[in-house]
This record gives C-alpha cells, structure tokens and sequence, in this order.
C-alpha cells in the first residue's frame, strides 16, 4: 500500500514537470495564442546576399534587434529574406537594409538603417530599398585581369 502512495507521488512530479517544461517551450518558441509575441516577421529583397545564413544578426545602429529566419529565391529570382525583429523597433518606409560583414571575413548580417518616414512598415510587409552584398572575389579577380574602369 505504502509503495503505490510513492508512485503516484512520482507520477504527479512528472506529470507537473512535462507540462512546465511544455508551457516553458511554448513561450520560449513565441507561439502567437500562448501570450503576447515579442517579435515581428518582415521580409527585404536583395539581389545578392551571399554568406548571409539562417540565424545571422540583424542589426539597427551595431545593435542586434532580431534574427534571420527563412532564405528563398521569389518568383522574380531575388533573394527573399524573413526576418524576426523586436517589437520594439519601428521600421519607417524609408528605411534601408544592407547585407554587411564582420570584418574583412567575418560574418554576414543584415544591417538597417532606419529612415525618417512616420508611416511604419507592418508585419510581413517587404523592405524593397537593399543594398545586396560586395562579391570581394570578383572585384578581385576584374582587378587582377585589368576589367575595372
């Protein structure tokens, strides 16, 4: 009798556990209906964004404000970058994103630099002003055979 008390005691203690560790995912992964989401998706279009990867920095200023999410080709063969960016952060219609590096071979990250507009982009809506990524090999290589005007 005393051993069956002990394994429902134990049972309970893993049953609470799951559903805390569950509740603790769910806020964590930012699902929509467990609470408010903390952050947004917005999309930038680039003609180049090459060494950009899923999970880069995106940055307002030199501050990290979000993260890469998705990377695909559009229908008009540019590159379509998704973006999760903090709510916090409003991003007037003017403004610019730029594929930049850490250094001379760091990183890529996304770097926006905010405009003055006062009519914010909404969730989801599309960044169309980029600036795509410098190709170092290829100005490299239109240098050395002498193609650079």
């Amino acid at each position: 009798m005393g051993n069956s008390r002990v394994e429902i005691l134990v049972g309970v203690f893993l049953i609470c556990g799951f559903l805390a560790l569950g509740w603790l995912a769910l806020r964590l992964g930012e699902v929509p209906w467990v609470g408010a989401s903390k952050s947004y998706t917005i999309n930038a279009e680039f003609t180049n964004i090459s060494g950009v990867k899923s999970g880069a920095d995106v940055q307002v200023a030199g501050v990290v404000v979000g993260k890469v999410r998705q990377l695909e080709l559009n229908k008009d063969r540019r590159a379509l970058v998704t973006m999760q960016v903090d709510r916090s952060i409003t991003i007037p219609v003017d403004s610019v994103a730029s594929v930049k590096s850490q250094g001379i071979i760091g990183d890529k990250y996304i770097q926006i630099t905010l405009g003055g507009d006062e009519q914010p982009y909404q969730p989801g809506d599309t960044i169309v002003d980029t600036e795509s990524a410098v190709d170092l090999e290829s100005l490299i290589s239109k240098f050395a055979f002498g193609q650079v005007k």
